[in-house]
């Protein structure tokens, strides 16, 4: 074979709808991160070419890096034309500090792509619930086109853990106290030495406000995530799951690889 033979994206292995949710299941991290890469940039051209510019909403997390590295490689997505936001930060943390959020998109989305703009979480405020009400209206200035997320161990999606979580949540941003399970993933995932240096307290976008995009990727993969996976696709519809909200949503897919799905029957 050539070495200008054509690329073939990863397929997935296998593919269903849970309630209103699409799910793909890839052979390995590797595929999902590619597919999703490329699902992206293909639907950010035509959201650009039809209206001229799009709005996207982007997660952190070490689950996100590979499909973040995939994407901005593309080259095929005129960022100059594209408005960022991410989902969450925590709060008394600077935005150089070396698990804050901000610094995590700085480095390997905005400085990489120059996006038309990329509004931050300020985790350092002084004013936290002024924040809140700002990056709402920010959000709000516009309709979201695309929101890409991620699972948490726990079933989050952004910060909202199982203890704070509202399906019908009439905020756009709040302020939550951050379960300890979420805390330890974050130690865990080697973001903090201890469970006692994660910061209590953090910003979040609602589940309505992540919900509202006109598309959503989810993408979840590693063994780590099989627990909520399960709960998320094969429990009831609850806060105390709050991914589980993703099975109301039509316009949304859920990626998983083998791992993150090896608990589904």
């Amino acid at each position: 074979m050539s070495a200008e033979s054509v690329f073939i994206l990863p397929q997935p292995v296998r593919s269903f709808v849970v309630d209103q949710l699409p799910v793909q299941i890839y052979a390995k991290q590797s595929h999902l991160a590619t597919a999703a890469a490329s699902i992206v940039n293909d639907y950010l051209c035509r959201v650009i070419e039809k209206q001229g510019s799009a709005a996207v909403i982007l997660a952190t997390g070490n689950s996100q890096i590979q499909f973040l590295q995939e994407l901005v490689a593309l080259r095929g997505v005129d960022w100059s034309r594209v408005t960022l936001f991410h989902m969450d930060e925590y709060l008394g943390i600077t935005a150089d500090h070396s698990a804050s959020f901000q610094n995590y998109m700085r480095k390997r989305v905005e400085q990489l792509v120059s996006p038309r703009f990329f509004h931050y979480l300020d985790g350092d405020c002084l004013l936290p619930f002024d924040e809140c009400q700002r990056y709402s209206n920010l959000l709000k200035a516009q309709p979201i086109d695309l929101c890409c997320l991620g699972v948490g161990e726990n079933g989050h999606l952004a910060f909202n853990d199982p203890p704070v979580a509202q399906i019908d949540d009439p905020h756009w941003v709040k302020l939550v106290k951050l379960d300890d399970a979420c805390k330890m993933q974050q130690v865990k995932e080697g973001h903090f030495p201890n469970l006692q240096t994660v910061p209590p307290y953090a910003f979040t976008l609602t589940l309505p406000a992540l919900c509202s995009a006109k598309k959503m990727i989810c993408l979840s993969p590693e063994k780590r995530k099989a627990i909520a996976i399960r709960s998320a696709l094969q429990g009831p519809i609850t806060s105390a799951c709050p991914a589980s909200v993703l099975r109301q949503n039509p316009q949304a897919l859920l990626m998983l690889d083998t791992d993150s799905a090896e608990l589904l029957t």
